[in-house]
Formats: C-alpha cells, sequence, structure tokens
C-alpha cells in the first residue's frame, strides 16, 4: 500500500469474497452505503439463510463479460439515489479491499444498467481515508488482467441448484439437496412436467407455475424414461439461457435410445453384447440369426429399470416375441444372451469421468433382470481396471458427466450393457458406506470453479 491514506474521486478497489478482483470505484461522500450496480439480482435460500445471487459486467470496456455472485442477505431498505429516486435494495455484507486495507463493509444491489462505474464507495467504507475531489486513483493500481486469473481466488460462493424430476421424495433427489445444503448451497425440486418454455432467439426462458423462473447456475436433470423427449426439450431450454446443465440434452437422449447408445458404443470400439435391430416383419428370422440365436433378449428402445425387457429361451419364443412387438409399432433391439454373467451385472457410478463407486446387481430368484427396481439384490465387489476403463470410456462417448455403466462379465471380457444418464444413489451408496451426492456436489464445485470448502 502507498503511504498516502488519500483517496481520489475514483480507485481501483477489489471485493475478494466475491470473486471481483479489479474494479474501478467512484467515492461519493454524499452516500452513507456503498453500492453495487449488478443485474439479474435474485433471492432465493432458506428464510432463515436468504442468499442474493447476481451478475456484474465488471469490465467497463467488455460488456460481455460477466461474474456471478452470491452473498449472505442481511437487510432490505429504500435508497434515495442522487437523481431523488428511491428504491427498495438488498444490502450484503462483505470484504472491501482499497490497497493495502481491507474491512467488511455493507453494499447495496442496484440494478442501473450501462452505469461506467460498477461501484460507489459511500462515507462508511471510507472511515481513515481523506478524500481528493480533484484527483485520481491515489492507491495502488489494479489490472483487468486479474479475471483471466480470478479461478485460482481462493473463492466460494452459494449456488442455486435445480433438480428436474417428477419425485420429490426419492432417496437419491433428498440426498443430492442434503449434499448441496451441507456445502453451502440451496437446491430445490422443480417438477418437469410443470416447466413450459418461451422460446425466443434474443430472450429464452423458462417458466413455472404461471412465473418466469429465476436464474439456476445449475440444473441437475433426473428425468423419468416416461418424459424422455420433454425432459429433453426442458434440459435444453436451460442450456440456451446458459445454465450449466449436469448431464447435457444431447447426452441424456444418447443414452435413451437405446439403439443409439449401442450404435455410439460400436463407434467407440467399446465392447457389448451382439446386437440387432430391423423394422420390417419379413426381417425376424434375419434378426435372429444375426446374434448366437437363442436364447435372446428383445428389449423395447426407450424401457428402463429393467421394465420392456423380455428373455426368449428358444428362436421360436424369439420369433413370437419379435413379431408381437412389430405388430405394435414398439420399436426394439435383439441382444445375444451372455449366460456367463448368471443374471448378474456390474454398475459403475462415474462422475467426471472417474468411477467412484461399483456394485453388484444379482438377480432374484427365477428372473435374468438384475435390476434392482425388478427385485434384484447389491453387493460389494472388487473391479478390474479393464472394467474401470470401459465404464470411463463409455460414460464418455456418451457425453455424460454422470452416468451409472452397467457391465457383464463374460468369458470373452467385460461388455457394456447400458449406460444411464440418472443412475440412482441409494444402493450404491448403502453398498459402499458412501457418500456418492457429496461427490456430485464437489464435481459440480470443481466444474464451475469454486474453491474447495475448508473443513
Amino acid at each position: 500500500m502507498k503511504k498516502s491514506n488519500y483517496v481520489g474521486w475514483e480507485e481501483w478497489v477489489s471485493l475478494p469474497e466475491l470473486n471481483l478482483p479489479a474494479l474501478i470505484a467512484k467515492t461519493d461522500t454524499g452516500a452513507e452505503t456503498s453500492a453495487l450496480h449488478a443485474f439479474n439480482i435474485q433471492v432465493f435460500g432458506k428464510e432463515d439463510n436468504q442468499m442474493v445471487r447476481f451478475g456484474i459486467n465488471p469490465i467497463e470496456s467488455d460488456e460481455r463479460y460477466s461474474v456471478f455472485c452470491s452473498a449472505k442477505l442481511i437487510d432490505q431498505r429504500n435508497v434515495t439515489s442522487s437523481n431523488g429516486i428511491t428504491e427498495l435494495r438488498y444490502v450484503i455484507e462483505t470484504e472491501l479491499e482499497i490497497g493495502g486495507v481491507k474491512r467488511k463493509v455493507p453494499i447495496t444491489l442496484t440494478n442501473r444498467e450501462n452505469m461506467k462505474y460498477k461501484m460507489i464507495i459511500g462515507r462508511s467504507a471510507l472511515d481513515g481515508f481523506q478524500i481528493s475531489p480533484d484527483k485520481s486513483f491515489l492507491q495502488d493500481e489494479l489490472s483487468f488482467d486479474l479475471y483471466k486469473k480470478a479461478k485460482n481466488y481462493n473463492y466460494r460462493r452459494a449456488l442455486r441448484i435445480g433438480i428436474l424430476s417428477l419425485e420429490p421424495n426419492n432417496y437419491s433427489n433428498l440426498k443430492i439437496i442434503e449434499a448441496a445444503e451441507e456445502n453451502g448451497h440451496f437446491c430445490e425440486i422443480l417438477n418437469t412436467k410443470r416447466c413450459y418454455l418461451n422460446i425466443e432467439s434474443d430472450n429464452p426462458e423458462v417458466h413455472y407455475d404461471g412465473k418466469m423462473l429465476p436464474h439456476y447456475d445449475v440444473i441437475i436433470p433426473r428425468i423419468g424414461s416416461s418424459i424422455t423427449r420433454y425432459g429433453m426439450a426442458v434440459v435444453r431450454q436451460f442450456e440456451a439461457i446458459g445454465t450449466f446443465c449436469l448431464n447435457s440434452s444431447s447426452s441424456i437422449g444418447m443414452s435413451r435410445d437405446k439403439l443409439a447408445a449401442h450404435q455410439t458404443l460400436a463407434l467407440h470400439k467399446i465392447p457389448m453384447p451382439d446386437t440387432a435391430f430391423a423394422n420390417s416383419p419379413k426381417d425376424t428370422k434375419h434378426i435372429v440369426d444375426m446374434t448366437t440365436g437363442a436364447p435372446l433378449v428383445v428389449k423395447l428402445l426407450e424401457s428402463s429399470q429393467g421394465k420392456g425387457v423380455i428373455l426368449a429361451e428358444t428362436k421360436k419364443a424369439a420369433s413370437s416375441v419379435i413379431s408381437a412387438f412389430q405388430k405394435l409399432h414398439a420399436p426394439f433391439i435383439v441382444q445375444d444372451f451372455v449366460k456367463d454373467s448368471n443374471g448378474a451385472d456390474l454398475r459403475l457410478f462415474v462422475i467426471g469421468g472417474k468411477v467412484v463407486a461399483s456394485m453388484m446387481r444379482s438377480a432374484s430368484d427365477g428372473d435374468f433382470r438384475s435390476n434392482l427396481h425388478a427385485g434384484g439384490s447389491a453387493s460389494k465387489v472388487k473391479i478390474t481396471k479393464e472394467e474401470r476403463q470401459i465404464a470411463r470410456q463409455a460414460a464418455k462417448a456418451m457425453g455424460l458427466n454422470i452416468a451409472g455403466v452397467d457391465i457383464l462379465r463374460s468369458d470373452e471380457g467385460p461388455k457394456v450393457l447400458e449406460v444411464n444418464s440418472s443412475p440412482g444413489l441409494q444402493g450404491i451408496e448403502k453398498v459402499n458406506k458412501m457418500n456418492i451426492a457429496g461427490k456430485i456436489i464437489d464435481y459440480i464445485e470443481r466444474r464451475l470453479g469454486l474453491a474447495k470448502k475448508q473443513s
């Protein structure tokens, strides 16, 4: 810090707790409280711990560059501006640094577009300084280049997270909410069916129960198979707004379409059971012959949780099932039945390209499906290096940040059975005694450049 305790009528300042390392601010002794000129100012969180989220364009020469901040809401008050307009403003408290002097100061938030100075420093923040109204920048000079290194700052903020789901009391959803709140974030369920879309090229919006939704930092899609297409449209709309979606609409669509998924796996040379598909009833015999023959598995293209999956133990049974699906115009695929797996498969949970947990799922007596929803049981398992690598490759091929990769063990090696874009947490957390929901929140924080939470 310079030896002088003078400040000019404009100064370089920083707000490190808001990840704003450099701002040009105007001093104003006529105002008691400092002010930030922000946009998209929105309150979120529980009543006893409300936060406020806002954006700011800190670089005066580049209005396209934005930083989003959040801070604890400490007050609301009426403020009269210099032009005589009174407005109700939210008040936060954060650290202000001028030169080498740091102090906690209250700051009001106001949405005044196209203002040259993004911050006004009120007299309560200038205690100990003397104002030189005819001079500028008497304290240390900063640079907007600091924003290139902003992610290296030890910076955390509260995130507003939305989970797209039809099941508010689902175990996985509740665990994600719990993990988010433990990390200081606010997380809530959004009923996917109650979202509707205003599709405009310059101002896309998502509405909910008659009102436009506020801005979310993160959307976690946990979309049921019954509404895959509409759910993808909702996710796509959030993507258009600029919200980070944990799994993209295109990756969800890829994983849900079993034909496209297996074509993608084949394209990336990822091992899987031999698979056949045809549209014409005349091709039934050839479909069966393209696989190793009976027994084989017939699957609806958009089935999940073991539903719409039938084991045909003879060629005649396979032909009958295939003909029935064709008459119903229900798209399906046919796959080899991997006898070596003995009615068991592996579920590998992938987060951000890393396998964080695994379990073995075994079918109940008299069933070949190992899905837990179909009555299967789960147990801890040690996976091989090859199985781990294949799971990572499968998730990457689908473009999924979060995935449950199902693998069959066969005499020919591991084979990918399915890649799930909304894997459940209950079974795999219980088996591994692991907080996977917490790992999901950790990954989100890393993707958004937040510093690690200090223990």
